[in-house]
């Protein structure tokens, strides 16, 4: 429930998807689960009801008219940001500047929704929108703890396949004695817009991380990670 003060706030979503994808061409707009990959993010944004603008941010004609179809606006191509060095924030920064020109409105506040997490649903978005208001912050962005893996167990593995620890005073305790740890996910980064135009960077001053499902952080960069989030999904019956 978000109450008055978080009404007035004009809020855009960012949904990048350029269509320059190596590992899985087109990895935007891969069948997954009987859908558009870039549909579960649409539907689940749309759903959550707290944004003034939903925009895919695209250079890819396709990708637009697949989004189109979805009900949500691709008033622009991307201007630039496209190749596979640029971060995707700039894509994101770029692109509210152009929504901000297109419409000559302003917002107060940008969510960037990767198109590759499609088990992050409207309840991750409405949660993570209303902790970082009541967080009172200029950035916030998403996180899941580690679970199975350990990463204070982690080793690099010799040629001669003897381990070389990354953190040999951790090596041998229990797992239940060590401290958790978070790993970033890019399911949910929310901004306030003029800080994020001045500094360039959801990794602004003062940043914070918040905490969301494993399942909504998965993010598919490669066909295992396709296979991955599929076997989720049916286990979980999204």
């Amino acid at each position: 429930m978000l109450n008055f003060h978080m009404r007035k706030l004009k809020t855009i979503a960012i949904i990048p998807a350029r269509g320059g994808s190596k590992r899985i061409p087109h990895k935007n707009i891969m069948d997954f689960m009987g859908k558009p990959l870039i549909a579960w993010t649409i539907e689940a944004a749309k759903e959550a009801a707290i944004f003034d603008r939903i925009i895919v941010s695209t250079d890819d004609r396709i990708i637009a008219e697949i989004a189109e179809g979805y009900g949500v606006e691709v008033p622009f191509l991307r201007n630039g940001a496209s190749d596979d060095i640029t971060p995707v924030s700039i894509a994101t920064i770029e692109s509210v500047k152009q929504a901000q020109e297109c419409w000559g409105e302003e917002y107060n506040v940008v969510m960037q929704l990767m198109a590759t997490c499609p088990l992050r649903n409207r309840k991750e978005i409405i949660n993570s929108f209303n902790h970082f208001i009541q967080a009172k912050v200029n950035y916030q962005l998403s996180c899941f703890k580690f679970n199975y893996m350990n990463p204070w167990w982690a080793f690099k593995l010799k040629k001669d396949y003897r381990p070389e620890y990354i953190f040999k005073k951790f090596y041998g305790k229990r797992s239940q004695d060590l401290p958790e740890l978070y790993c970033p996910t890019g399911a949910i980064w929310i901004a306030k817009t003029k800080d994020l135009i001045r500094e360039n960077s959801f990794y602004g001053n003062g940043h914070i991380f918040y905490p969301i499902d494993w399942k909504a952080a998965i993010d598919i960069d490669n066909f295992e990670d396709a296979e991955f989030a599929e076997a989720v999904f049916r286990q979980n019956c999204f």
